[in-house]
């Protein structure tokens, strides 16, 4: 099937010639670059509608769901690298789906995020440069259909990388395609981007808006995936994005907004809920742009969520400096509740903290091995119990000790060591009761979901109750960012009796050293910091408390 040029087809003609499409190619041949030999867009297509798709009563349910209500916690993963074959092979969709889903479900995930499924040149992008967004790559086999709806049958949503900020300008690309700027600005100060050598799209005309949308739809529609992580907002809103003075172009305002580009993600959201309710659409956004995810009808870009890329910052920035010192910084931990719900937000401890020589997480945390990893554990029971949705990466649920290499397998052999099996288990329990206590997700995005209970800077001790809706059990989180354990610390608390410690991020289970309350605590009716009632309780070192009352569900 050929079409002579993008500006001739329409969003619905290039939808309709994706009907029966599994895999496609973009290809530009050498000969195209003399502009008389004229075009050719060329799709490769092989079936798809004959795919038996078992997953009707998930997409029911999906429909029927709240995404800001419901618990959200993703497994991001590189699929090249999560495990490998004899051979140092890239494994098969449906490898993968042997592996993957029994692993994520065990360790309670809501859903995996993969990094970009579509076809793109070069491994080492890891799929960010993409040139086939309508193809499935063909690292792994075509069965990329019956990966998302073995994910559904497990109870497990798929999440895709989809990046429609740039493209690769090698031999592969759509730059330059008729040896005019079809897809790109014409002029390079809009059109280039110079931190990554690329081209960048141009939301300025309706054929290439039409071909964007046409692209997100389609992987609703034919693979069932579950949402979109658009990836590098700010290069898109921003006409000035790692520009300096005289490189870019002021938009028709004289501003440096991309009112184009603006347009096109309303557009983008606003036809991805009509079509698909209860879909999820989360903004990869660095910047404080406001109303990301607010509704376009009141200004708002429509996402349903975005990252909180400046919590995860603000938070290893604490993390790093030695346990004396953390009573100095603690506006690094407080800062986040100050606007944690002017967004609706994804903590995201994603695979661009552990790149270009960041280390992993493990690495990153300061003193000797023991204080390492109970920090890790420490910060993982901290982010789980803290407003916003949860993201992982890959290798860090295990504590993964070498930086991210998208060459070579996870550590798995770290499991044979009991600190890193540990930390797993921390993840796993940390995943069960976010899922089960609906004080811990239901008002995730809500301000009368959280209350402090203690700011105590000076021993870096920090305290908060979790509040879902009615008949909703509280949970009151303590987090002690130092190695001295709290003897007979006093916290108030809503309500008198016994509460159980529900998860101990010091307990043994985990690799810690099982400093603790022996299970359960008593909260008198002595008010305290503004509570009715009070309980003393020891503070594990460099460790978190979850409590739940003994009448809590």
């Amino acid at each position: 099937m050929r079409f002579r040029a993008l500006s001739s087809i329409s969003v619905t003609t290039c939808y309709a010639a994706l009907d029966n499409a599994t895999e496609c190619w973009i290809y530009h041949s050498p000969a195209l670059d003399d502009a008389s030999a004229g075009l050719d867009l060329v799709f490769l297509v092989s079936g798809t509608t004959d795919f038996g798709w078992t997953d009707t009563l998930w997409i029911a349910g999906r429909v029927r769901g709240d995404p800001r209500r419901s618990p959200l916690s993703c497994y991001e993963v590189h699929l090249g690298s999560w495990r490998r074959g004899e051979g140092n092979r890239w494994l098969c969709y449906d490898e993968l789906a042997d592996r993957l889903i029994p692993y994520a479900t065990d360790l309670g995930f809501t859903h995996v995020e993969l990094m970009p499924a579509h076809e793109h040149p070069l491994d080492a992008s890891a799929g960010h440069q993409p040139i086939g967004l309508f193809a499935s790559t063909r690292r792994f086999d075509e069965s990329f259909a019956r990966f998302v709806d073995r994910c559904h049958a497990a109870g497990l949503g798929v999440i895709l990388d989809w990046v429609p900020a740039y493209f690769p300008i090698d031999q592969h690309r759509p730059a330059r395609f008729d040896v005019t700027a079809l897809y790109e600005h014409a002029d390079p100060r809009q059109g280039f981007h110079p931190d990554w050598a690329t081209a960048g799209f141009d939301f300025g005309q309706a054929e290439v808006v039409d071909y964007l949308i046409a692209n997100a739809l389609f992987w609703f529609d034919r693979y069932h995936i579950d949402g979109l992580r658009v990836g590098a907002l700010a290069s898109m809103l921003y006409l000035d994005y790692s520009r300096k003075a005289g490189e870019w172009l002021p938009n028709r305002c004289g501003g440096r907004e991309n009112l184009d580009a603006i347009a096109f993600l309303r557009k983008l959201n606003e036809a991805v809920y009509a079509r698909y309710p209860g879909a999820l659409m989360v903004a990869e956004e660095s910047t404080a742009w406001p109303a990301v995810t607010q509704p376009t009808y009141s200004g708002g870009l429509g996402f349903g969520f975005k990252w909180n890329i400046g919590w995860i910052h603000d938070t290893l920035d604490y993390l790093k400096h030695e346990s004396q010192h953390r009573k100095h910084h603690h506006n690094n931990i407080t800062f986040g509740i100050t606007y944690a719900f002017f967004e609706n937000f994804v903590l995201p401890l994603s695979h661009d903290e552990l790149v270009r020589g960041k280390g992993s997480l493990l690495a990153r945390m300061p003193g000797d091995t023991w204080q390492r990893f109970a920090t890790l554990r420490l910060y993982y029971a901290f982010m789980w119990a803290h407003p916003g949705k949860k993201l992982l990466f890959m290798g860090q649920e295990f504590a993964q000790g070498r930086e991210w290499d998208l060459e070579r397998e996870l550590e798995w052999g770290a499991l044979d060591i009991g600190w890193h099996r540990g930390v797993q288990s921390l993840v796993r329990d940390c995943n069960r009761e976010y899922r089960a206590r609906r004080a811990l997700h239901e008002r995730d995005c809500e301000a009368d979901g959280f209350r402090w209970i203690a700011i105590d800077g000076e021993h870096s001790v920090f305290a908060w109750l979790r509040s879902g809706g009615i008949g909703a059990a509280p949970v009151a989180v303590v987090a002690n960012f130092t190695p001295v354990p709290g003897i007979r610390y006093r916290i108030g608390l809503p309500l008198p009796g016994r509460w159980r410690e529900i998860i101990n991020s010091d307990s043994a289970v985990y690799g810690g050293s099982n400093v603790g309350n022996y299970g359960v605590i008593d909260a008198q009716t002595s008010a305290h910091n503004g509570y009715p009632c009070s309980a003393e309780m020891t503070l594990p070192p460099l460790g978190a408390l979850w409590l739940v009352h003994e009448n809590g569900v």
